[in-house]
């Protein structure tokens, strides 16, 4: 068997080598490797599978502080999200000067319990940041009643959610990242459509937010050495674009294959009375960014899962509210329990593209394995 890995970008490159590698060499001919037109041509067909206004940028991270600039948050206004996500997320917050304020997840779906939201707004409150973790939506149709009721900002992190689907009560369906006023993305390699390297994309459905946005991230220009307003310097280079324009066009075959590796491992994990497996809800399709499962042995079974020569992954093992950098906030140990009892059980598996069932049955057998006799 060979090696098994974590998110096989290699495996998957060799299924589109040809036309990636064609992309590749026509933006060195070109030499227009900065703001040429194979990131427009990205952009406009990542519009179109979306929806909505896209306008690419360096990173993930880069997407957020953007969105929030475009905004006009000024400092000391007070920003909600959640303690269990990656830094990023609460970092730009703290960056613009801004108050990052937590609220607890779902145990089973990971995502912000909008149920506490209404709990910590404040007059200093501006926004909510829900994360669509691992690849499924947040409860949107309830957030935007509470950022309606408020006249409070959404900012999607849809980072680990593109392709997955938003159903509202009524039927309607639109894509993650573009219910809220702003969603933002990553390109990071392993994400559902990665790059070769680091790239961001920002969405928008307001043309003059879009229009902000676009300025804002190419250092607040509005023509050529006239600059509106003050910005940053955030591209999606062309080489990237052009990788990210050939996988594009296969997307949506890949989000089947990670839902068919999921489905596979639900089907034969979800018997084992100690592992809880991810939480499906009718609102969100899942794109399974990551597969994650729940497990009080977490740490015996990451280390057993090693000596097979199977990878895993733990994202993410520190609550953010604990982490030195932001104890100014004033939170402690037990004001997020379930974010709390997350760092401490969850435990991703392998998850890509090209999974072949051999493997995900060498590592669930060896999953089983390890609780028939622990």
């Amino acid at each position: 068997m060979h090696t098994i890995h974590m998110s096989d970008l290699y495996g998957q490159y060799l299924t589109m080598k040809d036309e990636i590698d064609e992309a590749i060499q026509d933006v060195i001919k070109s030499t227009r490797f900065i703001k040429s037109g194979k990131v427009l041509d990205f952009e406009k067909k990542l519009s179109e599978y979306l929806d909505t206004n896209v306008i690419a940028c360096g990173n993930g991270t880069d997407a957020l502080q953007i969105a929030m600039m475009a905004l006009d948050l000024k400092p000391g206004d007070e920003v909600i999200t959640t303690p269990f996500t990656f830094i990023a997320t609460v970092e730009v917050i703290a960056l613009l000067g801004l108050k990052p304020v937590f609220v607890d997840v779902f145990s089973g779906t990971f995502n912000i319990n909008y149920r506490e939201i209404e709990k910590v707004i404040s007059s200093k409150t501006k926004a909510i940041i829900p994360i669509h973790l691992f690849g499924q939506s947040s409860n949107m149709e309830e957030i935007l009643k509470i950022a309606e009721k408020h006249k409070l900002f959404v900012i999607e992190d849809a980072c680990q959610s593109l392709g997955t689907d938003y159903i509202f009560s009524d039927g309607t369906i639109q894509k993650s990242g573009t219910l809220g006023h702003i969603g933002c993305n990553s390109f990071f390699p392993s994400k559902n459509l990665g790059a070769f390297g680091d790239g961001g994309a920002i969405y928008a459905k307001d043309e003059k937010l879009a229009s902000i946005i676009r300025s804002i991230a190419n250092h607040g220009m509005k023509a050529k050495y006239q600059y509106e307003r003050v910005g940053v310097n955030s591209r999606l280079d062309s080489i990237q674009a052009a990788i990210l324009e050939v996988k594009l066009k296969y997307f949506d075959e890949h989000i089947k294959a990670r839902q068919n590796a999921a489905d596979f491992y639900d089907k034969q994990l979800k018997s084992i009375s100690k592992i809880e497996i991810p939480e499906r809800v009718n609102y969100s399709t899942h794109s399974f960014h990551q597969y994650t499962i729940r497990t009080g042995k977490r740490d015996e079974l990451q280390a057993f899962l090693k000596s097979k020569n199977i990878p895993s992954m733990v994202y993410y093992p520190g609550a953010l509210h604990l982490q030195e950098a932001y104890q100014y906030l004033g939170y402690k140990k037990g004001d997020f329990p379930i974010t709390e009892s997350l760092t401490e059980t969850v435990l991703s598996l392998p998850m890509h593209t090209e999974l072949p069932e051999e493997q995900q049955l060498y590592i669930i057998n060896a999953i089983k394995e390890f609780f028939t006799s622990n």
